[in-house]
């Protein structure tokens, strides 16, 4: 055979003739050898070349070393996870026998060999270990790229926005082909977002790349690798020193009238059948989360649109109260929900309100415009807060039977204070009055749409001055908080807030309890023409 000089074995035996014979035998063959005379030497040498990242491809060891007999080598050998998966070959002249080579194949080596034996032996079971070892090591590799795709692909669904999806797209592709790579994603607006390590690239230089990828594209579906040559792609853009070679583009979406996400890598990195159907799995991947994202986008586009339809920010003017209403969605990366408020003159006094959908997403919104539309309606003809609720109750139940909500109704007397109130499901209302400690009501009931009987409703009289406070729970409630000790914060915010107007009110409560996981509809109302 021609020699390789590729492969390094280590041949371990305490007698320097044999030594010498197998490593002459082995060094014909085109191998590298370091012989070595006892089982301690061996294991020094091999803790050695760990450390410096040149282990031997395969060890050739006699049973009958005077330290510590071959078998138990191996075994320690096998027992180190980063020496594990080089070869062992026993070799013997005086252990031969089945139960020999049993202990041996049971201590983990891959072969046997009883000597003497013919050189094209020795060099025939070193061939096949190495062949075997490489299978391994190739399969194990293989496992461990898919694994890594695998992972990369949850990662990918788990990005909230554009830009994070860019950078998890980019993160993953340098894992799996061991370069740095960059990435690229259009945002539901048409904005593209670059993802990668930190780079210092000239103004302009995304929005510079937009066109080109669209281009890459036209009329194109699926995965399209491209090679984008230097004088073409902008300099800055891939962050590996070779910045100024040709880039690859790996190019990908799943319908025509999607725009395509991008992975770049210098050419050079994605050689190999196993790198370039990485990146392509990578790539559908990437394509598939940008689609989903901008889905999403889209749907809460329109349920924002549709919700802020029918929530003025400014409610009706209503005689004898101070009336201020805010609703505020959640973080641009969470859903829709489907939070309310109302806020309505009827011939028995002001009719308010502060309600929320169960769920999150367009169907929710929709059921809240259902539910407030219906309440306009029905407070037509009946204005009991108890009453309006059963109905509500009722109207949830035929249309919407899989749909549940919570509403707090409040029928005010403008005039002389009288607050009728009914709950259900909700967090209860907020008193602040002009002088004293504001105060909960406990004012209780049932969800809508459970079809389960709602208490009548809770009576309270309000003194001029005093303010009736309506939030749904998306202010307060946060993973890992206490609902009760939020609502005690909220209880202090607004016993010292109130004082600067109900629109002022609002808003600190707003500011104090920043980001939010869930929408949020506040109604804060003041009586002004108490006799």
């Amino acid at each position: 055979m021609t020699p390789s000089h590729d492969t390094t074995v280590l041949v371990v035996d305490d007698i320097d003739a044999n030594r010498y014979a197998m490593g002459a035998v082995l060094r014909r063959a085109g191998h590298r050898v370091v012989p070595l005379a006892t089982a301690a030497a061996a294991l020094v040498e091999l803790d050695s070349r760990v450390r410096d990242g040149a282990l031997p491809d395969a060890a050739l060891v006699d049973v009958g070393l005077p330290d510590m007999d071959g078998f138990e080598l191996c075994r320690r050998i096998k027992a180190h996870p980063e020496i594990a998966p080089m070869p062992v070959v026993h070799f013997s002249a005086a252990a031969t026998t089945p139960r020999d080579r049993t202990r041996g194949l049971d201590a983990g080596a891959e072969a046997y060999l009883a000597v003497p034996v013919e050189p094209e032996e020795i060099q025939a079971v070193v061939r096949a270990a190495l062949r075997g070892a490489r299978f391994r090591h190739d399969a194990d590799a293989r496992a461990g790229r898919l694994a890594r795709l695998a992972t990369a692909t949850t990662a990918l669904y788990g990005a909230g926005c554009p830009q994070e999806l860019a950078e998890t797209a980019a993160a993953a592709a340098t894992a799996l082909i061991r370069c740095r790579a960059a990435a690229y994603v259009f945002g539901a607006d048409g904005t593209l977002y670059a993802g990668g390590p930190p780079r210092h690239e000239p103004a302009g230089t995304t929005a510079a790349v937009a066109p080109l990828l669209q281009r890459a594209m036209a009329g194109c579906t699926g995965v399209r690798s491209r090679i984008a040559p230097a004088p073409l792609w902008p300099s800055g853009v891939l962050p590996t020193g070779d910045d100024d070679g040709d880039a690859r583009l790996m190019l990908a979406r799943s319908r025509a009238d999607q725009p395509p996400v991008c992975l770049v890598t210098p050419v050079r990195a994605a050689q190999g059948q196993d790198a370039h159907a990485l990146l392509v799995h990578l790539a559908e991947a990437t394509a598939l989360a940008a689609e989903s994202l901008r889905s999403a986008a889209e749907e809460r586009h329109i349920a924002l649109t549709l919700q802020r339809s029918f929530l003025p920010q400014h409610p009706p003017r209503l005689p004898g109260a101070d009336v201020a209403v805010r609703y505020v969605p959640a973080s641009t990366r969470a859903e829709i929900g489907g939070d309310f408020y109302a806020a309505l003159p009827t011939p028995d006094g002001l009719l308010v309100g502060v309600g929320d959908v169960v769920g999150h997403s367009l169907d929710a919104a929709t059921v809240m415009v259902e539910l407030r539309h219906a309440l306009r309606a029905y407070a037509t003809d009946e204005r009991d807060p108890a009453v309006l609720v059963r109905r509500l109750d009722r109207m949830l139940q035929l249309y919407h039977p899989e749909a549940t909500a919570t509403l707090c109704l409040a029928l005010i007397d403008p005039l002389l204070g009288r607050a009728r109130i009914a709950n259900a499901g909700h967090l209860p209302p907020l008193v602040i009055p002009r002088r004293g400690e504001p105060a909960y009501l406990g004012v209780h009931g049932p969800l809508l749409g459970l079809g389960l009987d709602h208490p009548d409703p809770f009576s309270h009289r309000l003194a001029s001055g005093d303010v009736l406070l309506m939030v749904t729970d998306g202010l307060i409630e946060t993973r890992g908080t206490d609902l009760a000790l939020s609502m005690e914060r909220l209880r202090q915010i607004a016993s010292v807030s109130a004082a600067r107007g109900t629109g002022a009110l609002c808003d600190a409560l707003l500011g104090a309890f920043g980001s939010r996981e869930d929408d949020v509809a506040l109604l804060a109302l003041r009586l002004t023409g108490l006799v």
